[in-house]
């Protein structure tokens, strides 16, 4: 099905191309969501009287997006989750929690614009990006720990998932000397 875009989709056009593409996507996603025309006579003369409208729109919506981006870029957010001691997390900090974290700090982003692959599982730094407007994209770092304070070690750059970085034990110090007595025989009292 060939369509009209009404605003820039990325990896498909420019707003005001007609591309061709498939039925479901045209049905189920650009036409509903206003983001497309089909492409036919009428509509062709409908797009070039709204075009002023529509760039000016588009204009608007970018602009107050680089506003949000400029202040969202590069940002760290702390991000509190149980973990076990290999640093995997009990559950998984996925595209919804990301958009709650950021309306916590008063961001409003639609968990649509978080691009987020795969949810994070294990504790530690990761960039997680933000597309605001088709034309502005920017990263966030989420650090992900156990504690507020073990966030700040790792943001120092501190690698948290060993015993040593959890409790403070060196583990290659450690001797069976230190847990069991060489000394005894291996029964009770009471056994002997």
């Amino acid at each position: 099905m060939e369509v009209i875009l009404l605003e820039r989709i990325s990896k498909l056009g420019q707003m005001g191309e007609t591309v061709k593409v498939r039925d479901g996507f045209a049905r189920n996603y650009l036409l509903p969501l206003g983001k497309a025309l089909r492409a036919n006579a009428a509509n062709k003369t409908r797009f070039e009287a709204e075009r002023a409208t529509l760039e000016a729109r588009n204009l608007e919506r970018k602009s107050e997006a680089q506003k949000v981006a400029d202040v969202l870029d590069g940002k760290s957010f702390i991000v509190v989750r149980s973990a076990g001691e290999t640093g995997q997390l009990y559950g998984s900090v996925a595209a919804r929690d990301v958009v709650e974290i950021l309306a916590a700090e008063g961001f409003n982003i639609g968990r649509n614009q978080v691009h987020l692959n795969t949810p994070i599982k294990a504790i530690g730094l990761h960039k997680v990006e933000l597309q605001l407007h088709a034309e502005v994209e920017i990263s966030v770092e989420l650090n992900v720990a156990r504690s507020a304070e073990e966030a700040e070690r790792q943001a120092k750059g501190e690698e948290l998932t060993s015993v040593d970085a959890i409790y403070g034990v060196d583990e290659d110090a450690l001797r069976p000397e230190d847990f069991f007595d060489p000394e005894a025989d291996g029964l009770d009292e009471d056994e002997a």
